[in-house]
């Protein structure tokens, strides 16, 4: 069976994104050798990454660029080159290269995936997807960055969630540039 990961950067006070979708701030402290060897790592380990269209439209806006590739070649070859799916009820069309276009029911097509062959999978923001799929415990780690700065307010990546989701930490990672990665699993 296929693993599922969430990943995602989070602020102190536990939000991913402003209402607004700015995550400006979770690019900060990336001249950090150390850190930026992780992002790289993590961008060229393979798999496939699975996105609500919110998240899709931003990263494919922006990783199939020349600023993308001057900025950070390994990450954007990594981005551009995996396989990837979109969950969308409104898109008609996937242009990134390795994009599949997917509008069924989300919780029946993740275990139809996770049921195939194939490399592990991570969602990457899509912070209503990860909501959805918390509960229908399909989501096999939850893996975050925390960033030392706070918001005030704005959006979790588990808004909306009708009930509890307990986890168990399971590592932990500690950067320079103050960033610390947290990986959890579901304890139920």
């Amino acid at each position: 069976m296929r693993k599922l990961i969430a990943f995602n950067h989070v602020t102190l006070d536990g939000y991913f994104v402003s209402a607004t979708g700015d995550f400006r701030w979770a690019h900060k402290g990336n001249e950090d050798p150390e850190y930026s060897a992780f992002v790289a790592e993590n961008a060229s380990g393979g798999g496939q990454l699975l996105f609500g269209r919110v998240t899709y439209e931003l990263m494919a806006s922006y990783w199939p660029t020349p600023v993308a590739e001057h900025h950070d070649l390994a990450v954007a070859k990594g981005m551009n080159s995996m396989s990837k799916v979109v969950f969308s009820r409104t898109l008609t069309h996937a242009s990134w290269n390795n994009t599949k276009l997917v509008k069924g029911d989300l919780g029946s097509e993740i275990r139809k995936m996770k049921n195939e062959s194939g490399p592990g999978m991570a969602i990457l923001g899509s912070g209503s997807i990860i909501s959805q799929l918390a509960l229908e415990h399909v989501i096999d780690e939850y893996q975050m960055i925390v960033d030392p700065v706070a918001l005030g307010k704005d959006r979790s990546m588990f808004d909306g969630m009708r009930e509890p989701l307990n986890l168990k930490l399971t590592k932990t990672r500690t950067f320079n540039n103050g960033k610390v990665y947290l990986c959890y699993e579901p304890t139920a």
